[in-house]
């Protein structure tokens, strides 16, 4: 079993950046392949980013993509996203999940979220 815990939201201006973190406890952590998700007020959770298990293969939303890395640190059981070029839609809690399945952004094929984090960007 895993268990998520994201931190590093907050609030921030339009244009800014900010790094989310998602420590995952167990000793399986490098074998799942992780993502993140957001959900917004009165939307579906959706797809954000994920990272493989081998080599690092990630896969992005065509709406982050090139503002947004995810990047993991197995040694530390933990996996990041780092936001840049924020705007005010990427307002959202923001999920990390552990999956079995190799580059899926189906939320349902993720086993274990974390409580998520808010990240709140003001225009």
């Amino acid at each position: 079993q895993v268990q998520l815990v994201e931190s590093g939201g907050g609030l921030v201006q339009a244009g800014g950046s900010l790094r989310l973190s998602c420590a995952a406890s167990g000793r399986t952590f490098s074998s799942y392949n992780m993502g993140w998700f957001r959900q917004a007020p009165g939307l579906e959770r959706e797809f954000v980013a994920t990272i493989g298990v081998i080599r690092g293969w990630t896969y992005y939303a065509d709406s982050v993509k090139g503002r947004f890395t995810i990047s993991r640190d197995n040694s530390n059981n933990t996996v990041y996203l780092q936001m840049t070029s924020l705007k005010p839609e990427d307002t959202a809690v923001y999920y990390c999940a552990a999956s079995r399945m190799v580059g899926s952004r189906r939320s349902e094929e993720y086993r274990y979220w974390g409580q998520g984090t808010q990240v709140t960007v003001s225009s």
